[in-house]
């Protein structure tokens, strides 16, 4: 079962295990049912000929944005049909959509950039090509994020834990982004981080936030709502927080993206508390 068929299988037994996101489940589920066999049609790839060890040992990711490469013409196809999919499967009706097929239509919005830009965390391009557009610019992130997403789950698939010996960051060995996520597992609930882009996992420091690197016992909690495996670890040094799944206490063969989907009412509890996702 590949990482797509995984998380359709996963989003379809949440449609019984967690009625209350009935409601946003199949647009979850759609999504992933577009992916599912285009998974090499996103018009992206990337070569790199340095191993992890070596640009790791730099304080580097392995990939760097600038080695994305973008057919430009195959990844517009592939946003268009994304577009589709949104659009017939989102519950209300989402602002921008229409200008969003049309200038993809028109070759009017070259994604390259943008990809390029969200690897490297940068806004200005995403805002730019928003305001140009006349549409919102998390909608041209979250448009771009899915095939970068699918491109870079399928880079980071080859390695494992022992190709990134020593990484102490809290950003992503592979592709360099921010940690998504955190997975405690085996018998000792062994700490890993989890990639918000390419899902690579790599071992961490238990007591340390992520994002700041704070180790203070004071200013590190963390709070639940239920006896469910997810609860939220978070950093009063940067109001920061972070999703941990316990999968000791179940849920290990489930996407860590599909448990982020289905614990959206954490993200919401820790925002009313004052925190921010560390993305």
């Amino acid at each position: 079962m590949n990482t797509t068929e995984a998380k359709l299988a996963a989003l379809r037994a949440a449609l019984t295990t967690a009625p209350e996101y009935a409601e946003i489940i199949p647009f979850f589920i759609a999504i992933q049912e577009y992916l599912q066999g285009r998974e090499l049609e996103t018009g992206i790839t990337a070569t790199v000929a340095a191993s992890p060890k070596e640009r790791n040992q730099s304080g580097l990711p392995l990939l760097s944005p600038t080695e994305l490469q973008v057919d430009r013409q195959q990844a517009r196809q592939f946003l268009a049909g994304l577009v589709a999919v949104i659009k017939a499967n989102s519950r209300e009706p989402v602002d921008g959509m229409d200008k969003l097929a049309a200038a993809l239509a028109a070759d009017q919005l070259d994604p390259a950039p943008l990809f390029r830009a969200i690897l490297e965390r940068q806004r200005p391009p995403l805002d730019e090509a928003a305001a140009r557009l006349e549409v919102p610019s998390p909608l041209i992130e979250f448009l771009c994020e899915i095939p970068l997403r699918t491109m870079l789950e399928l880079f980071a698939k080859p390695f494992g834990a022992g190709d990134v010996d020593g990484w102490q960051e809290g950003f992503c060995p592979i592709c360099g982004s921010r940690a998504g996520m955190a997975e405690l597992a085996g018998d000792e609930g062994k700490r890993y981080l989890a990639c918000s882009a390419c899902s690579f996992k790599w071992p961490f420091s238990r007591l340390q936030c992520p994002y700041c690197g704070c180790e203070e016992p004071d200013k590190l909690s963390y709070f639940t709502v239920d006896d469910g495996p997810v609860r939220v670890d978070t950093c009063k040094g940067c109001s920061r927080y972070i999703k941990t799944r316990d999968s000791r206490k179940g849920d290990a063969a489930v996407p860590l993206e599909v448990s982020d989907a289905l614990t959206m009412h954490l993200d919401l509890m820790a925002s009313r508390e004052g925190f921010e996702r560390g993305k």
